[in-house]
């Protein structure tokens, strides 16, 4: 499994020589940047979604744990690199994965790195899990995949699915959400639940659907007052739900 990074140091030597490092001993991390100081390290973090932060305790204008205190529902793992041993305490309370001190030993930093790795791989299994639809466990109820962990939509309050290459948009009574999931992920979830695909770029809620108007394919008009096209390969089994 891959790994993410971004190093915080504010010494641009010491950042050098653990990107090296990781370069050459922990060849399944990319490190996406490196800052030097807690503001520049804010604003990578809007931009990234790191899976770890090797993070120095001491910089310029505030210290690690400042930084900790402005990100409070981090969903990345720290490794500390730190040359001071007394912080050790502190960091175990700010939840790090890892305290490494400097001069960094390659040993220690292959075991922090496989320690966030196995992390990560227990909770990709457990998002794997979760994320399946749970529609026969949970009744009319299905879960869909977020940054942060899942969200929980009423099956009744989707209108339809769009493809959107490897994503799909869900059209909801109210709003919409953006999934990275195929649409054919939720044509195998929902089909049994009174859902049709009617187009290679649609799965729509058949009970939402109000009007059907006739052409080659045709089109249906959903609750929303939407027209989608139908294909001429679907037709009959949009169809035949309405014999």
């Amino acid at each position: 499994m891959s790994l993410t990074a971004i190093i915080v140091d504010d010494e641009a030597n010491s950042r050098t020589i653990l990107r090296n490092y990781l370069g050459k001993y922990c060849p399944s991390v990319n490190v996406l940047d490196e800052a030097a100081s807690v503001q520049e390290t804010l604003t990578l973090l809007a931009s990234h979604t790191p899976d770890v932060l090797f993070l120095d305790v001491e910089m310029p204008y505030g210290n690690a744990f400042d930084l900790l205190e402005q990100v409070p529902d981090r969903t990345f793992e720290i490794v500390f690199v730190t040359a001071y041993d007394h912080y050790a305490v502190d960091a175990l309370n700010a939840q790090a994965t890892y305290y490494l001190l400097k001069p960094i030993a390659i040993d220690n930093l292959i075991k922090a790195v496989d320690h966030v790795t196995h992390i990560k791989q227990r909770e990709a299994a457990l998002q794997d899990a979760v994320l399946v639809p749970k529609i026969q466990n949970v009744k009319g109820k299905i879960t869909i995949p977020q940054q942060d962990g899942f969200e929980v939509l009423n099956i009744d309050d989707i209108l339809y699915c769009q493809a959107d290459d490897n994503y799909t948009k869900i059209y909801l009574n109210q709003g919409q959400k953006l999934v990275s999931k195929t649409l054919k992920y939720f044509e195998d979830s929902l089909t049994t639940h009174g859902f049709v695909r009617i187009h290679k770029s649609y799965l729509v809620n058949i009970t939402k659907i109000t009007r059907y108007r006739k052409g080659k394919g045709g089109s249906v008009v959903l609750t929303s007052g939407k027209e989608l096209a139908v294909s001429s390969s679907k037709k009959g089994i949009l169809l035949d739900y309405f014999k």
